[in-house]
């Protein structure tokens, strides 16, 4: 399909691709200059063949650039991994086939369209920042809570990437000496302790040592604590289950320590929560923002960030992406 050239100055006015790779699905869509998503298409990623996981990105464009009708500016890609400060190269992908991959540079050349290439949750960031609940914040923290915690930052209009491009792995930091194991290999990250992997974990542990207290939970996975995920949890706290509860509040505790530990650093206006563990809502946000107000260094003598539930959903990479592929050719760099 033939593309039709898109100038700098007609960028900003003109829809783009917004792709969001995870370890199971590569998702696509068509986003309006407004953040509206205007068509959507998605594929399996074959997680394990760095060349089937592009075949697939290849099959989500075309089809997506098939079905519309106009000019669009470019392709935004953004996957959970770690990429060098210029985007171009992914360093490592926990759940991907890429290590030092050449993603930015194979892609353009396969699909002869502008790109822009990135972590998936700095594209999220960049979308809450720009059309969700952390819209014109001089300084914005996104933490997404799924399997482990990633993030993003904007400061001053910009997305912060870091040195050597990789800011917000905050779910790395090291919040118990010697505690759990992390797959990083370190022990004792924010992430074992602040997510739907935490969450299970912790489920299981109790379930094992006291079952009576566990008994509703037991229930769901016929009496097998091995079997107890963050999902049986979640769904069990949304149901009542007070030990169910007592869990996500004790997820809530690590995630509003956590935050705290951030505001010492960077001071953000604003800390938006997303990823799968932030549709419990106040479930675990109330206990966050109680754990904030309590460990937020010089509480009572300075302000401290707000702490918000992500508006965009599932589709906030997509629609980050995509606004940063347009910018990127707005600014002659795409």
């Amino acid at each position: 399909m033939a593309v039709e050239p898109v100038t700098d100055a007609t960028a900003a006015d003109l829809p783009a691709l917004g792709i969001d790779i995870g370890g199971t699905k590569v998702a696509g869509g068509v986003v309006a200059p407004d953040g509206t998503v205007l068509a959507t298409a998605r594929r399996a990623t074959p997680g394990s063949s760095v060349q089937e996981t592009e075949d697939a990105i290849a099959a989500v464009v075309d089809v997506l650039a098939r079905g519309h009708d106009g000019p669009l500016v470019g392709v935004g890609v953004g996957a959970a991994g770690w990429f060098d400060r210029t985007g171009d190269t992914v360093l490592f992908s926990p759940h991907l086939a890429w290590r030092h991959s050449a993603l930015r540079k194979d892609l353009a050349a396969r699909l002869q369209r502008p790109m822009w290439v990135g972590n998936d949750a700095d594209a999220a960031a960049w979308a809450e920042y720009r059309y969700g609940a952390a819209r014109g914040a001089d300084l914005a923290l996104m933490i997404t809570l799924g399997t482990g915690i990633g993030g993003g930052i904007v400061m001053d209009g910009r997305l912060q990437r870091g040195s050597h491009g990789v800011a917000g792995e905050w779910g790395h930091m090291r919040v118990v000496p010697d505690g759990r194991l992390c797959a990083c290999g370190n022990r004792g990250c924010w992430e074992q302790y602040a997510s739907g992997t935490a969450l299970g974990q912790t489920a299981r542990e109790v379930a094992r040592s006291s079952p009576a207290a566990a008994a509703l939970l037991l229930e769901r996975v016929d009496g097998d604590p091995d079997r107890l995920t963050g999902e049986h949890v979640a769904t069990a706290a949304a149901e009542g289950d007070p030990l169910a509860l007592e869990l996500l509040a004790e997820v809530g505790a690590w995630l509003g320590q956590g935050i705290a530990d951030l505001s010492a650093v960077l001071d953000p206006e604003v800390v938006v929560i997303g990823g799968g563990v932030s549709v419990l809502g106040e479930m675990v946000l109330g206990p966050a923002r109680h754990r904030l107000e309590r460990a937020l260094p010089g509480r009572g003598f300075r302000p401290g960030p707000r702490v918000v539930a992500a508006r965009l959903g599932a589709e906030a990479g997509i629609v980050g992406s995509a606004d940063l592929v347009r910018r990127a050719v707005a600014d002659g760099q795409g």
